[in-house]
């Protein structure tokens, strides 16, 4: 018997499809770095951890 792993799924083939032509434009930088400095006011911690990893996105974009 043969497996392959992982096994792959038509919807996750057709989502990667889809996900490959789509542009997802972020944000300007001083938006996102104005949510990071929001959510650490809050002690968001996910909100930190997600709006930091925007802003990294964001800066290696341009």
């Amino acid at each position: 018997m043969t497996a392959r792993w992982p096994v792959r799924r038509p919807t996750e083939h057709a989502a990667l499809r889809a996900v490959c032509r789509s542009a997802r434009p972020l944000p300007p930088v001083p938006a996102l770095m104005a949510a990071l400095l929001d959510a650490v006011d809050r002690d968001d911690r996910e909100g930190i951890c997600l709006a930091a990893h925007r802003v990294v996105r964001a800066a290696t974009a341009v």
